[in-house]
């Protein structure tokens, strides 16, 4: 396995929010300023912000960074990437890659563990777009023969003794949508196969597939992004039909990806990706309507792409993992399509990659992965500027 290391640089930002330290804050001290209307959100608040300790932990064009803790003592990293030399990962892929840590710093790879030709299916086939696209969301060339994957996240499932992998196919002949791949040897390293449940096509219809396992041992599938259903006991499919997750919406309905649940202190946590726009009257909020949406604020889409300002982590709370889940707040600013973790000494971190789409959000990496020190006030999460990763 090749070894990776990047250089960590502190810029000692842990003096800005003195009363924000600690792993986890009573609700009573610090937090970030609640917004005067549901769906606003303050893209100034210095609570919300990415610690300017944070760098990428190292050097690779990653998209939807997601880290979790193996049973081996082992961090896993995996996301979405691109061939070799190219910054896009819209039309090609070369699989599932992984990565592995001992301790959150130095990184090794362990190169792509599931290849389209080596060990795909009916993923393998080329889909053939009439769409006449000829660049991606942020301009880089592309070609109509597409084959790739999105998003890969990979869980260790305490109830099976074993990784899974889920992933996301957005375009293919077989049908696009989300797949789960399992561990045949019980380790990382895989080699995968398909689930039953998706042994000829996708096991959910939309992207961002995830999983979630409960402290009973029950697996549950979370899609894009406002579904769910239990997972038969034996992770071959689902046990029930895909069902709407109970959420508290915003006046206007904004495009949302990336859904994680994750629970902490006996709640659950829905973690989504939203992005903020600058509204007519200067403020900035997440529903100031899709393009297609009668109710949207701005006519022209032009506009509407002009205000786009950042990518955000966004989580709402539970009792229970179907729902009602409570006011979405916002968690980190310009971090989105992520998850949310422990480490070994119960500390909370949060991935990110740097979205490259265009914004008005100034960022100092793009498309690279790194994680941010998390604390918990009350029932939420917000950066913890106290801790670096040293």
């Amino acid at each position: 396995m090749k070894r990776i290391t990047y250089p960590i640089i502190t810029f000692g930002l842990s003096a800005l929010l003195c009363a924000c330290q600690g792993v986890e804050t009573h609700e009573s001290e610090l937090s970030a300023d609640e917004p005067s209307r549901y769906g606003e959100v303050n893209v100034e608040d210095p609570v919300l912000q990415i610690p300017d300790s944070v760098e990428p932990l190292f050097d690779h064009w990653l998209r939807d960074t997601y880290v979790n803790l193996g049973n081996d003592g082992y961090y896993y990293m995996t996301g979405t990437v691109g061939m070799p030399g190219r910054l896009t990962a819209y039309d090609r892929s070369p699989g599932i890659k992984l990565w592995r840590s001992k301790d959150l710093k130095d990184w090794e790879s362990m190169g792509v563990v599931w290849d389209f030709d080596k060990h795909g299916t009916w993923q393998k086939e080329y889909f053939y777009a009439d769409d006449n696209r000829t660049v991606d969301l942020n301009g880089n060339p592309i070609s109509s023969k597409r084959r790739t994957l999105w998003a890969p996240e990979i869980h260790y499932i305490e109830s099976q003794k074993n990784y899974f992998i889920v992933a996301t196919i957005p375009e293919n002949p077989n049908g696009k949508g989300s797949f789960i791949l399992r561990s045949k040897t019980g380790e990382a390293a895989g080699p995968y196969e398909n689930v039953e449940g998706n042994s000829d096509g996708p096991i959910f219809p939309r992207i961002d597939g995830s999983l979630f396992e409960d402290d009973d041992g029950t697996v549950y599938f979370v899609g894009h992004n406002h579904e769910i259903a239990r997972m038969k006991e034996d992770m071959s499919g689902l046990a029930e039909p895909m069902r709407k997750l109970d959420e508290k919406e915003y006046g206007r309905k904004p495009y949302i990806e990336g859904a994680y649940i994750f629970k902490a202190k006996g709640k659950y946590h829905l973690v989504q990706a939203i992005w903020s726009f600058r509204m007519p009257d200067g403020s900035y909020a997440y529903d100031p309507g899709e393009p297609n949406d009668p109710t949207r604020v701005y006519e022209d889409r032009k506009d509407w792409a002009a205000n786009r300002y950042s990518y955000d982590v966004v989580i709402s709370t539970a009792d229970n993992v179907y729902g009602p889940y409570g006011d979405r707040y916002t968690s980190v600013i310009g971090a989105g399509h992520n998850n949310l973790f422990k480490d070994k000494e119960g500390n909370w971190w949060a991935t990110m990659f740097g979205n490259p789409r265009g914004d008005l959000l100034e960022r100092k990496f793009l498309t690279r992965p790194a994680i941010i020190p998390m604390r918990m006030v009350g029932e939420r999460f917000y950066p913890d500027f106290s801790r670096t990763l040293r």
